[in-house]
């Protein structure tokens, strides 16, 4: 006898909706992301997320909100050492390996993106604000420390997207970088000038 499919509850239809949108939103962004594909990605129907959230805004609010408690999350979990130091550090390296999901990376670009539109902007600023505090509650660290491990989890962010991790750690990263373009340019232009040469007198 066949058994009969487990019915969700609306909570999971709310998560799974949830997780979908975050990935829609990441690559898309909020103006390009639709609740079509949110719902084709879910598993739904395009009026059942209408139905649970009401409009794309709120459901964009709500991943935001759930973006930034999965970091928190992150960093209760890591936050375990004999001092500040090395709690931001086990810290960091759990924030570090959230970026290495590609999604997870972009939708955060994308929550400071959306964030000409008001509500929005004071949603992502004040989770923004209650994870900076929770970073000094679980370190104990100076308002100076602290800070410094804020910019440099955003120096990740941007090291991440453009696949350059050694922007968070190298000092001479953008002189070694330029000069690798400028060596490539005179390459090719190297190229260039042999292939005219070689039209020009065969």
């Amino acid at each position: 006898m066949n058994e009969r499919p487990q019915r969700h509850t609306a909570d999971e239809r709310r998560a799974e909706i949830t997780a979908a949108a975050a990935i829609e939103f990441a690559r898309r962004g909020l103006e390009g992301a639709t609740t079509d594909r949110i719902a084709e990605r879910a598993g739904v129907s395009q009026p059942y997320v209408v139905r649970l959230f009401g409009t794309k805004k709120a459901l964009f609010l709500a991943v935001a909100n759930r973006a930034y408690e999965r970091v928190a999350d992150a960093f209760r979990a890591a936050a375990v050492g004999e001092g500040p130091d090395e709690r931001l550090e086990n810290m960091g390296a759990a924030y570090v390996a959230l970026l290495g999901d590609r999604d997870e990376l972009a939708l955060q670009l994308q929550l400071y993106a959306a964030a000409h539109d008001p509500e929005i902007r004071t949603c992502v600023a004040t989770r923004f604000a209650q994870l900076h505090e929770l970073c000094g509650e679980l370190s104990g660290a100076e308002p100076a420390r602290l800070r410094a491990f804020i910019a440099q989890g955003m120096l990740c962010n941007v090291a991440a997207a453009l696949d350059m991790p050694q922007i968070a750690w190298d000092e001479n990263w953008a002189r070694e970088r330029l000069g690798e373009l400028a060596g490539g340019a005179a390459e090719a232009g190297g190229q260039a000038s042999a292939k005219a040469v070689a039209i020009v007198d065969p």
